[in-house]
């Protein structure tokens, strides 16, 4: 585990659990960001990412367990191949929306990790689907925007990652904890 110095200790951590972008995907989001979106909170490039489950405050011995569920979950994993489909706004955060052009396998690799998470009692299933996105924008009133989507092409995820989420004044920092290749590979 690569957890920050100023955390060890901690009683408890914020953590989630996420796919991880590649860097041309990256490049491509943070350029398109630049030229499209207004009227809020950019999230920075490092934070960008495909949350699959957020676990909010853990004990810090549930880590290990966490991080094995995401690993089996990964390992298990089918090719994931995206797509941009739209851009969305909900009352806080403007995302785009990915399309999977494998047939379902992110939502399968998702739906996997939850009821390893649930058989472990650290997370509960939201009532609502799962949604392949990219949170791209937050702010406080939904700017009603309609950007043209990125040229992104297909996007595959380089892996999955356990993250800690540490809030401070300027908002969320993100730490990648440990992280784990997606379909077995190394």
């Amino acid at each position: 585990m690569n957890l920050p110095a100023s955390v060890k200790g901690r009683e408890r951590l914020r953590l989630f659990c996420a796919l991880r972008l590649p860097d041309p995907a990256l490049d491509a989001l943070s350029e398109w960001q630049a030229d499209e979106l207004r009227n809020g909170r950019v999230v920075p490039r490092g934070h960008l990412h495909l949350t699959l489950a957020f676990l909010g405050h853990r004990p810090v011995d549930e880590l290990p367990a966490i991080a094995g569920a995401l690993r089996e979950s990964a390992a298990a994993a089918e090719p994931i191949r995206l797509l941009p489909e739209r851009y969305r706004e909900t009352r806080s955060v403007g995302m785009l929306v990915l399309k999977d052009l494998t047939g379902g396998a992110a939502s399968r690799l998702a739906g996997d990790l939850f009821g390893r998470l649930e058989r472990l009692g650290v997370y509960e299933r939201e009532r609502r689907t799962w949604l392949p996105h990219v949170t791209v924008l937050r702010f406080r009133q939904p700017p009603g925007l309609k950007p043209p989507l990125p040229e992104l092409g297909e996007v595959v995820p380089s892996d999955a990652a356990a993250y800690l989420s540490r809030l401070g004044p300027k908002g969320a920092e993100y730490f990648v904890v440990e992280s784990f290749a997606l379909g077995g590979a190394q």
